[in-house]
């Protein structure tokens, strides 16, 4: 818990509490429901909490933005993100409803009105749009932007950076030489080295990528 604080100063008393719930929270599921590692479970706020909210370190969500936390898993980065954002709406979608189940009861006991979960593939999603959709590391990066490509509005209000209006994008957290992965993509990511955002050895070679419409 420490270990956010010492690179998020302005959380309310609301949001600490939230985010200091969450170890007892995730160590009492992973009992039941393995939705993490267990040799993670005791960093927690390092190997997810803090790694989600890489995506917070620079991205400023406007209240009512709609983001897609494409195959959430237990719920990263989407309920990290939830609880910094409150005013931000979150759908988190994966294929494995039992992990779907572990999120809206962790929402649900942390008063996170602002999760929806959707046990669906992100394939299958239709008549839905987002102003950005977030993952970590479920695909590479060309099967990304193939299943988020379609689900982005078409004009963006909802963050601002460097300011200047962005557009609508796919926001994903990696790790590795991502070169070759990149080059295959076709596209032409902006891309953040998380290291020279979190100093702790656990972010050497993890990157942030941004991919717009």
């Amino acid at each position: 818990m420490e270990l956010i604080q010492q690179y998020f100063t302005a959380f309310t008393s609301n949001q600490l509490q939230k985010f200091a719930a969450l170890q007892p929270l995730y160590t009492e599921w992973n009992t039941k429901i393995n939705v993490i590692s267990r040799k993670d479970i005791e960093a927690l706020y390092e190997k997810h909490i803090l790694h989600s909210l890489a995506i917070a370190a620079v991205f400023n969500f406007k209240d009512d933005a709609q983001i897609l936390d494409l195959g959430t898993g237990g719920g990263f980065p989407g309920v990290p993100l939830a609880i910094y954002y409150p005013n931000v709406q979150f759908t988190l979608v994966d294929s494995i409803n039992k992990k779907l189940k572990v999120i809206d009861a962790i929402a649900s006991e942390l008063g996170l009105t602002n999760i929806t979960t959707i046990h669906t593939r992100v394939e299958d999603i239709k008549d839905k749009a987002f102003d950005y959709v977030v993952t970590r590391a479920v695909a590479n990066l060309s099967q990304l932007w193939q299943w988020s490509k379609p689900l982005l509005k078409k004009n963006n209000t909802a963050i601002k950076i460097d300011n200047t209006n962005n557009l609508h994008s796919l926001i994903c957290l990696k790790g590795g030489d991502l070169a070759a992965e990149i080059q295959t993509s076709q596209t032409k990511p902006r891309v953040w080295d998380l290291e020279q955002l979190f100093a702790t050895p656990f972010f050497n070679q993890k990157y942030m990528l941004q991919v717009s419409k």
